[in-house]
């Protein structure tokens, strides 16, 4: 029986929290002189990640703080649900500076930027990172970030035609140097030749781009592609773009459904199934023995407070959960806006959770499951969990920072690599490289 590869990414926020409201006030965090404005924390991350051999870090980003609950800042605010958030793409090549293998990856929103400058910006990184940037490409369904841009907010139809044509004309630009353009002929005063540069001439019904990029080939020709789709619309991008989906599916059933979904759909884009990697989310909770462990978790979700993860979760679905009966069944609900995160509703067992469950579970990890317990316990779950998942691998997230990460990097990753489950070291030096390392 061949043993299963897995891929590992670190999930990152620029901002004091993650996937969990608890982070930033957890005891852990205030002990290791704690500074989520500093670049160095997120240098010091990318260089624990990349001794851990991981294939990614990788930045979520909003760019709006929400007053979606209560339709008011204050709850955001106040339990910083993911705010405030600084720029994470400067990051990258602060990070890429101080490590040689470790892919760096960013969201970015397509709704609300042009092409151009898109496929200028991560062309330009990838140069930087000597090919190892990655993109998140996702579209914008909140109100407060298109009012930032002085915008509406567009249905989903609207938002993925806008996306495709989006992508469309970033290939087109990245592809718009020939590998051998750039000849430098000092001799004969040639620095590029122009025949192997191109106008793209892309005129469409949101865009129109002349081109040529004015950056030269990348290494990877554009980024390695990200997405986190899960509406049909999202899944059809996804399967159609993406070289790795980070996907949040707390229950091992839902996760399949999903993971099936979207390596069948790729045959109709004429994509291989081992083309689109599919992490699946994690919240790791790491402990000598399986009680300190558990002590670990329960001291963990008690400093969220359940109105922050009211607020964090209203944001998220773009909907005031204060209009809700917090004792009421968050499956049974029908509003239209709380269709998109549906598997999070329930607990592993299938029973439907309240309102307030859900919120109290979105605060502590936006719908992670907390896999708890020593290191081998951890690499049991992992195992399990993709065993009846499928999955290429999990997407980490983080209790504290810093010390929670160095911590699964120093004792899970070694007991993974015992079991064969994870790579001892780089086979290649891309992004697109450590995602395929494993086909």
């Amino acid at each position: 029986m061949t043993t299963r590869k897995m891929h590992l990414a670190q999930f990152l926020v620029h901002g004091p929290s993650y996937h969990s409201l608890a982070m930033w006030r957890h005891p852990e965090t205030a002990a290791r002189n704690y500074d989520w404005t500093q670049p160095e924390l997120y240098q010091h991350i990318a260089k624990v990640c990349e001794r851990g051999k991981f294939d990614m870090v990788f930045f979520a980003d909003l760019n709006y703080i929400s007053d979606t609950y209560q339709n008011s800042l204050e709850p955001a605010l106040r339990y910083a649900t993911q705010a405030p958030e600084h720029d994470p793409l400067p990051l990258l090549s602060w990070m890429g500076a101080v490590t040689n293998r470790i892919g760096l990856g960013a969201t970015l929103s397509v709704s609300h930027h042009q092409p151009f400058y898109a496929a200028r910006l991560w062309a330009t990184l990838d140069h930087l990172t000597k090919g190892r940037a990655a993109w998140n490409v996702v579209t914008s369904l909140n109100h407060n970030q298109a009012a930032n841009f002085g915008e509406e907010r567009q249905n989903s139809d609207a938002r993925y035609e806008r996306a495709h044509e989006f992508m469309e004309v970033c290939q087109k630009l990245w592809r718009s140097w020939d590998e051998d353009a750039v000849v430098m002929d000092r001799e004969a005063a040639i620095f590029a030749d122009a025949a192997k540069v191109r106008r793209i001439e892309h005129k469409g019904p949101h865009f129109q781009s002349r081109g040529p990029l004015n950056v030269i080939r990348s290494p990877q020709t554009g980024p390695a592609i990200l997405q986190a789709g899960t509406s049909p619309k999202g899944v059809d991008f996804a399967a159609q773009y993406s070289d790795a989906i980070f996907a949040i599916q707390p229950r091992a059933e839902d996760a399949a459904t999903y993971f099936t979904a979207i390596k069948d759909r790729m045959d109709a884009f004429d994509r291989k199934p081992a083309a689109c990697k599919i992490l699946f989310g994690m919240q790791p909770i790491i402990g000598a023995s399986e009680a300190e462990a558990l002590e670990k978790q329960e001291l963990h979700n008690s400093l969220v407070p359940l109105d922050g993860g009211m607020a964090i979760l209203s944001a998220h679905l773009d909907f005031d959960l204060a209009q809700l009966d917090p004792g009421a069944e968050m499956a049974e609900r029908q509003e239209p806006e709380l269709q998109r995160l549906k598997t999070r509703y329930r607990k592993s067992s299938g029973a439907s959770m309240t309102v307030a469950e859900v919120a109290a579970r979105h605060g502590q990890s936006v719908g992670l499951p907390q896999f708890t317990g020593t290191p081998t316990m951890i690499a049991d779950k992992m195992e399990a969990f993709m065993n009846e998942a499928g999955g290429d691998g999990f997407m980490l997230s983080p209790i504290h920072c810093p010390g929670a990460i160095e911590e699964f990097v120093d004792l899970v990753v070694p007991e993974l690599q015992r079991r064969g489950h994870f790579r001892t070291d780089y086979a290649g030096t891309t992004q697109r490289d450590h995602l395929s390392q494993f086909d």
